[in-house]
């Protein structure tokens, strides 16, 4: 049985972000900074699930009144089959990184798109509209932002992957919502980008996507989803080339900030908290 609906800002709700592994996740400080900040009660915390056993943990936490929940690695498909309803921008990117528990259902959602545009355009003064952007990758970190980016209205997305096929399967899937081309890393040339998206995830074994590094200039913006204390590798051949770079620190922030406005419907501030979380890196 689901909690009765209640203020939000008088009695504690519980939330969590489920994982495996998980113990890395700041989504525990994140959240709680953005309670603090905007007057909130809850409880956030990090969930262990068992490889095989996703769909059992969900319900073993709405049944000990869990009120909504994120989902990482490896979980955000399993999370979107175990909703009994998707938003529009979650059925669109296939997976579920945001769940609400609310009368019965299980209402699966998607912040990782308007995290990384939100980042792009608030925090990095990114112009996004009419530039010529290129996504490196087609897995599910690449397939969760292309609606988003696709809805800035670029003069065109394209889509890259050492593997052409699924890049283009992306882009077939996303045709009807906007200027989307598809090509494997090697067809891609050597005209630089405005904005260049690494969605792979070579930056984890320091290393950088297989394409030519004439796809950055000095009037590119090099974003990688990755972040750390330094630069990762692709941040920092962009740099060589002149271009300005960013990892992915505020898309992790601004996407919490958009799960917490869904659970909380308050919009919580991300400067403050992205910077302690930059300091603490």
């Amino acid at each position: 049985m689901m909690n009765e609906p209640s203020s939000p800002s008088s009695v504690m709700a519980r939330y969590a972000v489920f994982g495996n592994p998980i113990a890395h996740s700041r989504s525990p400080a994140i959240h709680a900074r953005f309670a603090e900040l905007t007057g909130q009660t809850l409880t956030y915390e990090r969930v262990l699930a068992p490889l095989d056993g996703f769909a059992v943990a969900i319900d073993d936490f709405i049944a000990a009144g869990g009120r909504g929940a994120n989902v990482t690695l490896p979980f955000k498909i399993e999370a979107c089959v175990a909703s009994t309803r998707l938003t529009a921008r979650a059925a669109a990117a296939g997976a579920v990184n945001t769940l609400s528990f609310e009368d019965g259902e299980i209402i699966g959602d998607n912040t990782d798109g308007i995290g990384l545009v939100t980042d792009l355009l608030a925090n990095a003064g990114v112009e996004l509209r009419g530039r010529r952007i290129l996504l490196l990758g087609a897995g599910g970190a690449a397939q969760g932002v292309i609606l988003p980016l696709l809805q800035t209205a670029p003069a065109t997305l394209v889509i890259a992957n050492r593997s052409a096929s699924k890049a283009v399967a992306l882009a077939h899937r996303f045709a009807a919502n906007g200027p989307i081309h598809a090509c494997a890393f090697d067809a891609l040339g050597t005209t630089a980008f405005d904005v260049v998206i690494n969605a792979t995830a070579a930056s984890l074994a320091g290393e950088v996507p297989a394409v030519a590094s004439e796809l950055y200039d000095e009037e590119t913006f090099a974003y990688d989803m990755m972040y750390g204390a330094t630069p990762t590798a692709f941040m920092r051949l962009a740099a060589q080339r002149g271009a300005r770079v960013r990892d992915g620190l505020g898309m992790l922030v601004e996407q919490a900030a958009e799960a917490f406005q869904v659970w909380r419907g308050v919009r919580p501030p991300t400067d403050v908290v992205l910077a302690e979380l930059r300091a603490s890196l």
